[in-house]
Protein backbone atom coordinates (compact mmCIF):
# COMPACT_ATOMS: atom_id res chain seq x y z
CA UNK A 1 0.00 0.00 0.00
CA UNK A 2 1.18 3.31 -0.57
CA UNK A 3 2.01 5.84 2.01
CA UNK A 4 0.27 9.63 0.97
CA UNK A 5 1.17 12.63 2.65
CA UNK A 6 -1.01 16.27 1.88
CA UNK A 7 0.22 19.51 2.35
CA UNK A 8 -0.09 23.07 1.51
CA UNK A 9 -3.87 23.82 2.28
CA UNK A 10 -5.11 27.07 4.05
CA UNK A 11 -7.51 29.43 4.37
CA UNK A 12 -7.56 32.58 1.44
CA UNK A 13 -9.80 35.13 -0.24
CA UNK A 14 -11.97 34.55 -2.69
CA UNK A 15 -9.50 34.76 -6.31
CA UNK A 16 -6.56 33.88 -4.17
CA UNK A 17 -4.29 30.94 -4.69
CA UNK A 18 -2.77 28.27 -2.95
CA UNK A 19 -0.78 24.98 -4.16
CA UNK A 20 -1.50 21.00 -2.39
CA UNK A 21 1.41 18.84 -2.51
CA UNK A 22 1.06 14.99 -2.08
CA UNK A 23 4.24 13.09 -1.22
CA UNK A 24 4.17 9.66 -2.13
CA UNK A 25 6.10 6.93 -0.38
CA UNK A 26 5.92 2.74 -0.77
CA UNK A 27 4.47 3.65 -4.18
CA UNK A 28 3.78 0.36 -5.48
CA UNK A 29 1.35 0.71 -8.92
CA UNK A 30 2.53 0.74 -12.45
CA UNK A 31 1.25 1.95 -14.72
CA UNK A 32 -1.25 4.36 -11.94
CA UNK A 33 -3.32 6.95 -11.69
CA UNK A 34 -3.45 10.06 -8.70
CA UNK A 35 -6.01 11.77 -8.34
CA UNK A 36 -7.17 14.92 -5.77
CA UNK A 37 -10.64 14.59 -4.50
CA UNK A 38 -12.36 17.50 -2.16
CA UNK A 39 -15.03 16.50 0.34
CA UNK A 40 -17.23 19.56 1.55
CA UNK A 41 -19.37 19.21 4.95
CA UNK A 42 -22.53 17.17 4.45
CA UNK A 43 -21.53 16.12 1.23
CA UNK A 44 -19.68 13.33 -0.49
CA UNK A 45 -16.28 12.95 -1.76
CA UNK A 46 -16.01 14.32 -4.83
CA UNK A 47 -13.00 14.26 -7.65
CA UNK A 48 -11.28 17.26 -8.87
CA UNK A 49 -8.14 15.91 -10.98
CA UNK A 50 -6.42 13.08 -11.76
CA UNK A 51 -3.35 12.53 -13.64
CA UNK A 52 -1.76 8.63 -15.40
CA UNK A 53 1.11 7.87 -15.66
CA UNK A 54 1.70 8.87 -18.82
CA UNK A 55 0.86 12.50 -18.02
CA UNK A 56 -2.87 12.54 -19.30
CA UNK A 57 -5.03 14.70 -16.67
CA UNK A 58 -8.62 14.71 -16.72
CA UNK A 59 -10.58 17.61 -14.44
CA UNK A 60 -13.40 18.01 -13.03
CA UNK A 61 -15.92 20.74 -14.82
CA UNK A 62 -15.94 23.25 -12.16
CA UNK A 63 -12.12 23.76 -12.14
CA UNK A 64 -11.29 23.59 -15.89
CA UNK A 65 -9.26 26.67 -15.79
CA UNK A 66 -8.35 27.60 -12.63
CA UNK A 67 -6.51 23.79 -11.21
CA UNK A 68 -3.40 22.39 -13.03
CA UNK A 69 -2.14 18.82 -11.41
CA UNK A 70 1.09 18.01 -12.13
CA UNK A 71 3.97 15.55 -10.72
CA UNK A 72 7.19 15.48 -10.17
CA UNK A 73 9.00 12.06 -11.10
CA UNK A 74 11.67 12.47 -9.60
CA UNK A 75 10.51 13.82 -6.13
CA UNK A 76 7.89 11.89 -6.45
CA UNK A 77 5.26 14.24 -5.32
CA UNK A 78 1.59 15.50 -6.96
CA UNK A 79 0.82 19.00 -6.76
CA UNK A 80 -2.34 20.58 -7.15
CA UNK A 81 -1.83 24.15 -8.21
CA UNK A 82 -5.67 26.13 -7.91
CA UNK A 83 -6.14 29.91 -8.72
CA UNK A 84 -9.06 32.18 -8.85
CA UNK A 85 -10.07 30.00 -5.63
CA UNK A 86 -14.11 30.24 -5.03
CA UNK A 87 -15.93 30.12 -0.96
CA UNK A 88 -17.22 26.62 -2.90
CA UNK A 89 -13.81 25.16 -3.21
CA UNK A 90 -13.63 24.69 0.58
CA UNK A 91 -13.15 21.57 1.80
CA UNK A 92 -10.50 18.61 2.85
CA UNK A 93 -8.62 17.93 -0.12
CA UNK A 94 -7.30 14.48 -0.61
CA UNK A 95 -4.72 12.76 -2.78
CA UNK A 96 -5.20 9.33 -4.21
CA UNK A 97 -3.60 6.58 -6.16
CA UNK A 98 -4.39 3.16 -7.91
CA UNK A 99 -3.38 1.00 -10.51
CA UNK A 100 -5.17 2.27 -13.94
CA UNK A 101 -4.36 3.31 -17.00
CA UNK A 102 -6.86 6.40 -17.79
CA UNK A 103 -7.38 8.81 -15.56
CA UNK A 104 -10.53 8.54 -13.21
CA UNK A 105 -12.27 10.85 -11.03
CA UNK A 106 -14.64 8.22 -9.41
CA UNK A 107 -13.58 7.90 -6.11
CA UNK A 108 -14.33 4.46 -5.58
CA UNK A 109 -11.94 3.35 -8.15
CA UNK A 110 -9.13 4.94 -5.88
CA UNK A 111 -6.93 2.23 -3.34
CA UNK A 112 -4.66 4.50 -1.19
CA UNK A 113 -6.08 7.50 0.24
CA UNK A 114 -4.08 10.36 2.66
CA UNK A 115 -5.23 11.98 5.51
CA UNK A 116 -6.56 15.46 3.22
CA UNK A 117 -5.82 18.72 4.01
CA UNK A 118 -8.15 21.60 4.70
CA UNK A 119 -8.68 24.65 2.27
CA UNK A 120 -11.06 26.76 3.31
CA UNK A 121 -12.10 29.95 0.97
CA UNK A 122 -13.76 33.07 2.81
CA UNK A 123 -15.58 35.73 0.17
Amino acid sequence: QSQLVESGGGSVQAGGSLRLSCAASRFIYSPYCMGWFRQAPGKEREGVASVNSAGRTGYADDVKGRFTISKDYAKNTLYLQMNSLKPEDTGMYYCAAVQCYYPSLDRKEYKDWGQGTQVTVSS
